[in-house]
């Protein structure tokens, strides 16, 4: 079954002459636990096509359907919780929040859903982020690894079906990259997620299932990765 539907959207920006087609009649879709790599420049639509996967922006035109659920046919507060439930994001920029240690910004997004953190599920993400013996510091005490490692924990905390990371090895070394690739993937087949992750660094697509590539506002399926 698919998890996600992407059907015909759309995006403009302005009208007339100046008006700027992000996106152009932008359809596929995506099985639950796939790991779905979106290539393309800068400019090219990338971000704004994962806005709209996250319902942080609205289309012009066209539906996004999450796991049977027509994002933007729902009323806003319905929205918010849906989208805090089910869908978990990771930015190049970490966004941790600097006075939280690594637990309470992993456990954060629980909190704001007014639940209480699974302390099992809590102590397994440590482990597999190798973030054990960090999680009573703070952010400006870990390296930019350690800090994105927190970033996917508090992505991956809620158990959301699906996870969007915008260049989520942007600001890492490139060992740093392929620990954070690696756990990506593992997520993707341990907890059963499917993950779109957009990049600039071809060879880091290359290690998803999957490549989708975005020119001038256009999708085109670049097919299966060959392991």
């Amino acid at each position: 079954m698919d998890l996600l539907e992407v059907k015909s959207i759309s995006k403009t920006y302005g009208s007339g002459e100046t008006a700027v087609h992000a996106l152009k009649k932008v359809s596929f879709s995506i099985p639950k636990g796939e790991f779905v790599a979106v290539v393309g420049e800068s400019g090219s639509g990338k971000s704004t096509l994962l806005n709209m996967l996250g319902a942080l922006d609205t289309p012009t035109s066209g539906k996004v359907i999450i796991d049977g659920k027509d994002t933007f046919s729902m009323k806003e507060h319905n929205l918010t919780v849906f989208r805090r439930r089910n869908i978990g994001f990771i930015f190049q920029a970490f966004n941790l929040i600097p006075e939280l240690t690594v637990e309470q910004n992993i456990i954060f997004p629980v909190l704001l859903d007014y639940q209480k953190p699974n302390k099992k599920y809590l102590e397994e993400l440590l482990h597999v982020l190798n973030l054990e013996k960090r999680r009573h510091h703070l952010p400006s005490q870990l390296s930019g690894g350690q800090q994105q490692r927190v970033a996917i924990g508090r992505a991956l905390i809620t158990r959301p079906s699906l996870i969007l990371a915008d260049e989520p090895t942007g600001n890492l070394d490139s060992q740093n990259s392929s620990e954070v690739i690696a756990l990506l993937k593992e997520a993707s087949k341990k907890y059963e997620q499917t993950i779109i992750m957009i990049t600039h660094n071809r060879s880091i697509a290359q290690t998803a299932d999957r490549v989708l590539q975005v020119t001038d506002g256009v999708l085109t399926d670049l097919g299966r990765c060959h392991e």
